[in-house]
């Protein structure tokens, strides 16, 4: 049963990341991502991280998209213009892209085949104390760099949105 709902919620991950990329309004695509990072929390909840389940939704699929979509919002912006490219770009795009997740597939399959198979509820790492202590020891630079990039992200945003208001 457990293989059953990582299948349907794996596929829903996937169908909801490729709606975030073929979607021509922000908006749509933000929502898309919420799909997203909510099935990703129910999967973790499969592997028996509770913890990182609840941080999913709270930080990611909560914080995060609520300022993503605030964002969107304060610039304004509208749907895409829907141009076509170029003859070539239409034709070889999605065989080169079978291509590459096919070299991909298989360089993983290479790489990490000694690995054991996954057991549902084996993972004991996601506990707060363990996430505290690596997120404030091994990662913390890491996460630091992340959070000034969001924060040049966001008044970058608003600059351009002043700019576009004047």
């Amino acid at each position: 049963m457990n293989t059953v709902f990582f299948l349907v919620f794996g596929l829903i991950v996937v169908v909801c990341a490729i709606n975030v990329v073929v979607q021509r309004h922000p908006i749509s695509s933000a929502i898309s991502l919420i799909g997203v990072m909510g099935s990703l929390a129910i999967i973790y909840l499969q592997l028996g991280a509770e913890f990182m389940a609840a941080a999913q939704i709270i930080v990611y699929t909560g914080a995060v998209m609520v300022l993503f979509i605030f964002v969107i919002m304060l610039l304004n912006a509208g749907s895409e213009e829907g141009g076509k490219g170029p003859l070539t770009v239409r034709l070889l795009g999605v065989p080169l892209l079978l291509v590459f997740l096919g070299l991909l597939s298989y360089l993983i399959q290479r790489l990490f085949s000694d690995t054991g198979p996954v057991r549902f509820g084996d993972f004991k790492g996601g506990s707060p104390a363990d996430v505290g202590r690596a997120l404030f020891s091994t990662y913390l630079l890491p996460f630091e760099i992340t959070s000034v990039l969001i924060l040049i992200a966001i008044l970058g945003a608003i600059v351009l949105a002043r700019k576009e208001l004047d």
